[in-house]
């Protein structure tokens, strides 16, 4: 008798040892690859990472500083992360297979929701000569991060205004390195295409006195007939400490990607939890007002996941 009870609890305890381990198995662990610490992405990838982690069951999301856009998407081409986030420029030509990402196209992404539309800052401090884009030849410019869609959007703005990167002093910084540089003295210009208000400038204006280079309307006119995927935007005034004029700019929206072999259950169910729960991403920043259902489906530049189109057509933004 003591030894079938001794069979019995050993039974019992092997098999509810078992069952820990299986459930433990079931949480799915994925990552999402956000951007530079001094940026938007990271706090508002961060937070995708939290609703996820809060209201998706069974899955364990984990929020990973990037380079941001460029390196995002080819993280997603190769299945190290599971979600990321990158400005539609680079989204659009990585599934097309244009621009850097020529001979390297990552046509098996998808978009499952839109996030907000980015604004192109140029910064220098009032007390540098600088004061409309061609003035930034011949001096020292930060032309956004490595592998980030600052630089990557850098690069096709610039010398089609005539701009060319060898007519400049070029250092490649993340957003935070150009607030310590140009408070340092070591650029004269610093680029951000990021969405406003952010951090690093705030941080910087506290400081300094700034000055915002505007575009003209025939130059944003020239970058949005070229690259379709632009737009024009006004940066309003007083949005940073100093900056009493509205400022001109060039604007592209931002996208949260998957690969196509994502389950379609669990992009339903994360695009799902993200609007239930987008109050918390607005709370994050103010920004997070253009994340939609509606700019969601009808501003992706690539096919949708059909998980998120799913949710989509459910709350009915989608026939």
């Amino acid at each position: 008798m003591g030894k079938r009870l001794s069979y019995f609890v050993l039974s019992f305890v092997l098999i509810f040892v078992l069952s820990l381990q299986a459930d433990a198995q079931q949480a799915m662990r994925i990552v999402v690859a956000t951007g530079g610490t001094g940026g938007v992405y990271y706090p508002y990838g961060g937070t995708l990472a939290e609703i996820i982690n809060q209201k998706v069951p069974n899955v364990k999301a984990t929020a990973e500083v990037t380079g941001a856009s460029v390196e995002n998407l080819r993280l997603v081409g190769k299945k190290d992360v599971t979600f990321a986030l990158a400005m539609n420029d680079t989204v659009y030509q990585a599934y097309t297979g244009e621009g850097k990402f020529k001979g390297h196209k990552i046509d098996a992404m998808r978009t499952v929701f839109q996030m907000y539309p980015h604004v192109f800052h140029i910064v220098t401090l009032q007390k540098y000569p600088v004061k409309k884009l061609s003035d930034l030849q011949g001096k020292k410019v930060s032309v956004g991060a490595p592998g980030s869609g600052t630089e990557y959007k850098t690069n096709l703005i610039l010398p089609l205004l005539g701009i060319k990167y060898s007519d400049m002093k070029v250092y490649r910084l993340s957003f935070s390195e150009n607030s310590t540089q140009l408070k340092d003295g070591i650029i004269d210009v610093g680029i951000w295409d990021v969405a406003p208000p952010t951090s690093s400038i705030i941080d910087l204006s506290t400081t300094h006195q700034l000055r915002f280079i505007p575009f003209t309307e025939e130059q944003v006119d020239k970058v949005v007939k070229t690259y379709p995927f632009y737009g024009k935007i006004t940066l309003p005034k007083n949005t940073y400490k100093g900056q009493t004029e509205e400022v001109l700019s060039v604007s592209v929206w931002n996208s949260v990607v998957c690969h196509k072999d994502t389950p379609e259950d669990l992009v339903y169910q994360v695009t799902k939890a993200v609007f239930e729960n987008h109050k918390t991403l607005v709370n994050t920043h103010k920004i997070a007002e253009y994340t939609t259902p509606k700019a969601s489906a009808t501003n992706s530049p690539i096919p949708i996941h059909p998980g998120a189109l799913k949710y989509y057509k459910e709350i009915g933004v989608v026939k």
